[in-house]
């Protein structure tokens, strides 16, 4: 049974939950052409995530992303996000149709995309692509 104290920790734990999938994107930058071709410039493997907050499949990406971008073979990935919502410029000139793509780029190369994937695996196959 749990007393007063512990029940309000795991109700205010529980009102937080929803609030935690945001700071997963933290570990991304948004996107702007400057940021972008300066870590193109660099030969630097990059990432754009296109998504968008009401997006169920961008929400299943994000910590399949994070855990990525956690891992030290993936230590000097740049990522970038990209609002499908108020970024329509940016998307035509990625050629992006909708959200939920990813776009890996090995410097000024683009390498790899994927649209709506959740697989864990074949998410890791493509940001490996900008090594």
């Amino acid at each position: 049974m749990l007393d007063k104290r512990q029940f309000l920790g795991v109700l205010g734990l529980c009102l937080a939950l929803p609030f935690a999938s945001p700071a997963l994107a933290a570990d991304k930058k948004p996107f702007t052409a400057a940021a972008f071709e300066a870590a193109q410039a660099q030969g630097k493997p990059i990432l754009i995530d296109v998504s968008a907050p009401w997006c169920p499949t961008c929400r299943a990406q994000a910590p399949i992303l994070s855990k990525l971008m956690s891992d030290p073979r993936f230590k000097n990935l740049v990522a970038f996000n990209v609002d499908y919502d108020s970024q329509k410029d940016v998307l035509r000139k990625l050629n992006v149709q909708r959200q939920s793509t990813l776009i890996v780029f090995k410097g000024k190369q683009e390498a790899g995309r994927s649209v709506a994937d959740t697989n864990p695996a074949s998410i890791e196959a493509l940001v490996a692509k900008a090594l």
